[in-house]
């Protein structure tokens, strides 16, 4: 995947937003579903921080504010895609983006199924792991951050897109390192299977939102490699 990145910088000029004929109202609609993204993923984080400390009315606030956001996301995403389609893609990369948009709104999906799976079995998360599912988060929202960036990067035609995917994978590398570690310590205790397993699903919902974002840089990569080719 490195070798995929370094060739992607090499031809990421050939990509970007000169693949469209740009118009105001397509660059406002993916600039803000690029903010819808990013906050959605920061609004997860601080609700399921907030469920780790306790503090379960501000769980539900954030998980409303998810639920918000992805919403706008999905509308966002349907307008970019009729633009795109009708208006302004050339057809030889409009499957491509097309899928792109997708992808990236399942990270929305993905917080929002997330936090859902929390509010309706309301996991007992013993003190001693609060620390690491907050490393956790801290890693899934920075995959998302550097994605997001890698985005608008992309769609404003810049040079800087490897820049950006390289960083995804470093921060979903983090993640799965310290779900690993909980999911051990959390099987090496005490705890009846059923809490383990319980658990287990907890740390896989938040992990995933970070493979999620590694599947849009790893897609958006080989678009990168397309238009270079």
């Amino acid at each position: 995947m490195a070798r995929q990145h370094s060739a992607a910088r090499q031809g990421e000029n050939m990509a970007g937003i000169t693949l469209f004929k740009r118009t105001k109202e397509l660059e406002t609609q993916t600039d803000e579903f690029c903010d819808k993204v990013s906050e959605g993923a920061l609004a997860f984080m601080l609700g399921i921080n907030c469920y780790l400390d306790g503090e379960f009315a501000l769980f539900d606030e954030r998980r409303e504010q998810v639920l918000a956001l992805e919403s706008r996301g999905d509308q966002l995403r349907r307008e970019i895609q009729r633009r795109l389609y009708v208006e302004t893609l050339l057809p030889e990369s409009r499957g491509d983006v097309l899928q792109l948009l997708e992808n990236t709104d399942g990270i929305l999906n993905a917080c929002e199924s997330a936090m859902w799976q929390v509010a309706i079995e309301k996991p007992v998360i013993a003190t001693e792991y609060v620390s690491d599912c907050k490393c956790l988060l801290e890693a899934v929202v920075k995959s998302v951050d550097a994605l997001v960036t890698a985005l608008r990067a992309f769609f404003n035609g810049s040079q800087t897109v490897s820049d950006q995917l390289h960083k995804v994978i470093f921060y979903e590398s983090e993640a799965d390192t310290v779900s690993r570690r909980l999911m051990t310590a959390m099987f090496a205790s005490d705890m009846e299977l059923a809490h383990k397993n319980q658990l287990r699903h907890f740390v896989l919902h938040i992990d995933r939102i970070a493979d999620t974002a590694e599947d849009v840089a790893d897609h958006l990569t080989i678009f990168v490699l397309k238009r270079a080719i």
